[in-house]
């Protein structure tokens, strides 16, 4: 990636791991950073302490929020002092006199100081004299706890009399609750007052399950330095801010009132909104001199063990250790990948990139300010494109994860599109909505080959699976009346028998079914929608021509897989349900594809024989005419695509026609001086066998042509005008908003990653540094290091943190940039670094994971050669000389090799350029 002026980017690098500091971080709207453990325990945190804490959909310790609230909700983490002579301050900056001062020669200093997963902030009033550092994290394990520790300085000359008070508002209930029954809800609080805090266990628990007995508890919990006790609490919130008062200038702490409840707590109130309001002991301080409180915001499955609690977390010390804790857990996880360029922030910025697959892991798409929608959990395209980064960080979790996933494949091709809690658990869709994106099932043979490719498991193919099963078939156009929930979800025989089929099934099943499922076009039905959400208008006569150029090279690939097989494990033969048969009709009746009519009939004989069970006879087919017959409807596909679907431009360039509409109308084209295209259109034909060699100049010329911005990189589409009542919802928002022309980094990362691999690396490069140079120039982009899901109009990051371009970008680093990356189980070198991406040593680096080995491949360019006139001259291994085996590709190592290397040490290769 190219340098950057750093100077500019606002935030700026402070050591080797990641961790920065940003200046007057409240000086920039929507900014937050999250908190999460493997435990379930999601927050997160603004510059002024704003943000939420909740450990799911039903159970949110603070109020639920979106980003807007992030600057306009009174709501906060507050920690607030009272300082003699003086009056109230907030040390996170949450009064509403500090608020009013924001832009005034009064305003406070602020600096935010942020690492892997932990967060502190430092703000100072210069007119009160008083300083406070305050410090969040949620620590690694599975305890639902996020930690806070306040130190408060007094930078003034003389001494000052302080008397602090904590204000967490406690929620503790459903986030449907927030404007359904809020005040109802509420009646439902059981307020705890103990020694160190305030406890909230509502009685019951009003949400979409029911009104059920609630066993949940909610607690804000303090102790000040030495283990001091709160003096006194302020459990309820109405209480608390007094009559015409609010949560940024309380009655409480701007008049300094006495609690009502004093020291031990054991008062209990019951049916109001409640706070976690502790009182500290005033105390005096002298100049220079500081003092430090600890809080602990806590969700437990029951009423929570105080005592307990606070002895493992209650102390500045028990604070700081599982701080240093939690950076060495987060270090290790993020550093499992590491790269060494000639930009050392460009390398640290990665860092962040590495941890949001991990991120989108543990929040799914949820539970963050811009991610306000959905219940929690991923959906079925989610599961699959995370383990692209799994596989090259924790390659060892990958294949039961795979297998399991698998069993969320119908027998109509379709799937599953929630993800349950439990592995292997699938849900149709929340509210029973019957819903098929059609390009679901290209994308679990995608990921299954990196697999393949990475760990050379052939048998992985021929493990068995079950199928999914529910009320809906047909691909969800037609209800199963006899299915019965009580029967279980897994597909069963006439016989009532589970029925399970290999992996190598599943994914030819999720294959061919979409071959013949087409529109007028002869293209793939667009149904539900597919990749772009957004395009969710056009089920009826809506195609994909985009992921029809997918499904083929799937197909291709598919053929040369089975082939594979027969060659490296003598394979002659594979089962298949009698029903599949129809599917591949070369075999007995072959069907002319030309005819949409006869395509779609089969695939309604294919419903017919399969109606949401099967026979349970297998059939047993040659695996060379499978594979033939595969090649003959991925060859079909490429030659239509060319032949109808290639739009050859009046500037002399040219790209794919990507969509046609619901009035069974071609999207894209060249019409009356407007240009419609999208970036999609071309992604996936560079990525699979479709895009021809000569095409594929034509296609960059007419991207930067038509799709790129200098201000935002490269749009996701051009400007259609108009609404598309007939495509879908996108073309609803504004252009140059979501995915709507906006720079989407999904498909701008997929875009940089299919010219790499059509050896176009030089343009690839520009893609990749366009969303890179975009990401981290903070007076545009306003967020800190990591990938946004798109980038607006105005070059604002968007829906920060979690978005699966994150493992796009890691994987093309990998294994396209630094070339490094599996062929059917060798590791493949094949380096596409550019001369400058060299450091001035003329070395490149790349820290990963191959064969369950660390590997740490270290290049050096000894020509100072541009990509294209280096190749790789020789390989050392810890030291020792390596025979080179060269393939067309680059050099291959044999798995051999690296398996006979001990697993707990981390291992050089040294490749020479030249």
């Amino acid at each position: 990636m190219n340098t950057v002026n750093h100077s500019k980017t606002g935030w700026v690098f402070t050591g080797s791991n990641g961790d920065f500091c940003l200046k007057q971080p409240d000086r920039s709207s929507y900014l937050y950073f999250p908190l999460v453990n493997e435990g379930g325990m999601m927050s997160s945190v603004s510059p002024k302490l704003h943000g939420q804490v909740t450990s799911g959909h039903n159970t949110f310790l603070t109020p639920p929020l979106s980003v807007e609230d992030l600057h306009n909700s009174r709501a906060s983490r507050n920690f607030w002092v009272y300082v003699d002579g003086k009056g109230a301050w907030s040390a996170t900056g949450n009064s509403a006199r500090q608020n009013a001062a924001m832009y005034g020669e009064e305003a406070d200093d602020s600096e935010l100081e942020a690492g892997l997963l932990w967060h502190s902030i430092t703000r100072e009033s210069r007119k009160l004299g008083i300083k406070a550092e305050i410090t969040s994290f949620v620590p690694a394990g599975n305890d639902k706890v996020e930690l806070m520790k306040v130190v408060l300085t007094n930078t003034s000359a003389e001494e000052l009399t302080v008397t602090p008070t904590a204000a967490v508002p406690l929620y503790a209930r459903s986030a449907d609750d927030l404007r359904d029954h809020r005040h109802v809800t509420s009646l439902l609080n059981r307020i705890y007052t103990s020694a160190h805090g305030v406890e909230v266990q509502p009685a019951l628990s009003f949400d979409e399950r029911g009104h059920r007995v609630n066993h949940t508890s909610y607690g804000v919990f303090g102790a000040a330095e030495g283990g001091g006790q709160p003096t006194g609490f302020f459990p309820v919130q109405e209480e608390f801010i007094g009559e015409g008062g609010s949560l940024d200038w309380p009655e409480a702490v701007v008049l300094n009132r006495e609690p009502q409840i004093g020291a031990g707590g054991g008062v209990h109130r019951e049916g109001y909104e409640a706070l976690g309001g502790l009182r500290f002991a005033a105390v005096s301080l002298q100049p220079g001199h500081s003092i430090s409180y600890v809080l602990v915001l806590a969700i437990g499955d029951e009423r929570i063990e105080v005592a307990a609690l606070m002895d493992k977390y209650g102390s500045a010390r028990a604070f700081d250790a599982m701080l240093q804790e939690n950076k060495t857990f987060w270090a290790e996880k993020v550093n499992t990948v590491e790269f060494h360029t000639s930009d050392p922030v460009a390398d640290q910025w990665m860092k962040w990139v590495t941890l949001q697959p991990v991120l989108r892991r543990l929040y799914g798409n949820s539970f963050l300010p811009y991610h306000d929608y959905g219940r929690g959990g991923r959906g079925w395209r989610d599961l699959w494109q995370d383990c692209l980064a799994l596989l090259i960080m924790e390659p060892g979790d990958v294949r039961s994860l795979l297998l399991n996933n698998y069993a969320g494949v119908r027998i109509d091709g379709s799937n599953a599109t929630i993800i349950g809690q439990q592995p292997g658990e699938f849900i149709a869709d929340r509210n029973n909505i019957p819903r098929v994106w059609m390009d679901h099932g290209a994308w679990p043979f995608l990921t299954t080959m990196l697999y393949l490719d990475q760990s050379g498991d052939l048998d992985f193919l021929l493990e068995q699976q079950s199928y999914f099963r529910d009320s809906f078939m047909a691909r969800c156009r037609e209800r199963d009346a006899s299915w019965d929930a009580s029967a279980g979800s897994t597909l069963q025989t006439a016989d009532g028998e589970s029925y399970t089929g290999t992996i190598l099934e599943h994914i030819l099943l999720q294959n061919l079914v979409p071959f013949f499922n087409v529109g007028e076009h002869n293209n793939i039905l667009l149904e539900g929608a597919d990749w772009n959400d957004g395009l969710d208008m056009a089920a009826q006569r809506g195609e994909s021509v985009t992921f029809t150029s997918f499904y083929a090279s799937n197909l291709l690939d598919l053929s040369r897989l089975l082939r594979t097989l027969k060659e490296r494990k003598g394979l002659e033969t594979l089962e298949l349900a009698e029903e599949m048969t129809l599917l591949l009709d070369s075999l007995h009746e072959a069907v002319d594809y030309e005819s949409v009519s006869a395509k779609r009939g089969l695939l309604d004989r294919y419903y017919a024989a399969a109606p949401n069970k099967v026979s349970g006879v297998r059939s047993e087919l040659a695996l060379d005419r499978i594979a033939d017959d595969l090649a003959r409807k991925a060859g079909w596909i490429v030659d239509h695509l060319h032949r109808n679907e290639w739009i050859q431009s009046n500037q002399g360039d040219g790209w794919f026609n990507g969509y046609y509409n619901n009035d069974g109308e071609r999207v894209e084209g060249e019409a009356g001086g407007n240009i419609r295209m999208t970036l999609t259109g071309q992604v996936f034909p560079l990525l699979g066998h479709a895009a021809a060699p000569e095409q594929i100049p034509q296609i960059i010329a007419a991207v930067e042509r038509n799709l790129y911005d200098e201000k935002i990189g490269y749009r996701l589409n051009s400007d259609f005008g108009g609404i598309q009542q007939n495509l879908g919802r996108a073309f609803g928002f504004a252009f140059g908003h979501k995915e709507n022309g906006a720079m989407f980094s999904h498909m701008t990362v997929m875009y940089g990653n299919a010219l790499y691999k059509r050896g176009y690396v030089k343009e690839g490069r520009k893609v990749l540094d366009s969303l890179y140079s975009l990401s981290v120039n903070f007076e545009l982009s306003r967020m800190y290091p990591g990938i946004p899901e798109y980038i607006n109009e105005q070059g604002r990051g968007m829906y920060t943190y979690l978005t699966g371009s994150a493992s796009w970008l890691l994987l093309t680093m990998v294994t396209e940039v630094f070339g490094v990356k599996g062929k059917l189980g060798d590791l493949l070198l094949q380096p596409k670094l550019m001369k400058d991406q060299f450091d001035q040593d003329g070395k490149a680096a790349v820290r990963t994971i191959f064969a369950e080995r660390g590997l740490d491949v270290v290049y050096t360019a000894t020509s100072g050669a541009e990509y294209g006139d280096y190749q790789i001259h020789s390989v050392k291994l810890n030291g020792a000389e390596v025979t080179l085996q060269r393939v067309s590709e680059g050099v291959l190592i044999p798995r051999s090799v690296l398996t006979a290397l001990p697993e707990e040490e981390v291992h050089l290769l040294q490749v020479v350029l030249a």
